[in-house]
């Protein structure tokens, strides 16, 4: 099993060149799985873990997706990006603080956003924010993890492109070592987030069927792309199906789509 630092080394050769898929599982199952399909890296989802929690996206407790985040890392062999929304405080010194708890985890990258929350969609002002990430990178130090930073603004409904544009490129010179801003589905706005930054990487999001493939991505400029939350809800999404055709028909047509247990249980070791 490779060490923390070696899956460190090899996070960030990821984001030198190209551009490669990081996935999102939410428990240790999915992870597994996709360290099995030949993922080269994965990423916590807040809202997936959330949802499996039965909580909304946001109310998971810090101590609570550290430890998440921990047997993630445990679980695999490849590198884990930790979706540590807003550090889960606010001031830079707790910033500082909540990144080092995070860090210790075993984490390769960790991303911290400047939306306060996930409920008002509330955003910090630039200065502030950049006092975050300048602490996020002190804190991360020598340790090798990548910082990502991330501009919620245009997501949650507060900031136009330009806007977001400025935060990322004032989020890059703080040290953010990649950089991301959720929401956007034009490939013209995808192309001028990833050129105001560069030659540093960016992610972009593809949560759901949106016309974009991976060579589109890469086409863009994209260095790596993520699903978010979106593995997650199409798991609930065959779930919910399933029990709503049980309640409502009493039937089971549904179950048609479901994993075979045989090929679980060869993938898991327990046969």
């Amino acid at each position: 099993m490779p060490s923390i630092e070696d899956k460190r080394i090899e996070f960030r050769r990821l984001h030198q060149s190209g551009c490669f898929a990081i996935p999102n599982p939410w428990d240790i199952g999915t992870a597994k799985y996709l360290q099995h399909l030949g993922f080269k890296a994965i990423a916590t989802t807040s809202a997936g873990f959330a949802f499996s929690r039965g909580l909304s996206d946001g109310a998971v407790k810090r101590d609570d997706m550290l430890a998440h985040i921990r047997e993630l890392v445990e679980a695999t062999d490849i590198p884990v990006n930790a979706d540590y929304e807003n550090g889960y405080v606010d001031d830079p010194e707790d910033v500082a603080e909540s990144v080092r708890l995070c860090v210790a985890t075993g984490v390769a990258g960790l991303s911290i956003e400047d939306a306060t929350d996930r409920k008002e969609s509330r955003i910090y002002a630039v200065d502030f924010a950049v006092e975050r990430i300048k602490a996020a990178r002190e804190a991360i130090g020598k340790s090798g993890v990548l910082l990502v930073g991330r501009a919620e603004g245009f997501l949650v409904g507060r900031e136009n492109i330009d806007q977001v544009i400025n935060r990322l490129v004032a989020y890059s010179e703080a040290g953010a070592d990649c950089l991301y801003a959720p929401g956007f589905k034009e490939r013209d706005h995808i192309k001028a987030i990833v050129e105001c930054v560069a030659p540093k990487p960016s992610n972009i999001l593809i949560g759901g069927a949106i016309g974009l493939t991976m060579r589109d991505a890469a086409s863009l400029g994209a260095r790596r792309v993520s699903v978010g939350g979106a593995f997650a809800r199409a798991g609930w999404g065959g779930f919910i199906r399933s029990a709503k055709e049980l309640i409502e028909k009493g039937t089971f047509g549904e179950l048609a789509n479901a994993a075979s247990y045989a090929e679980l249980q060869k993938l898991f070791g327990q046969n």
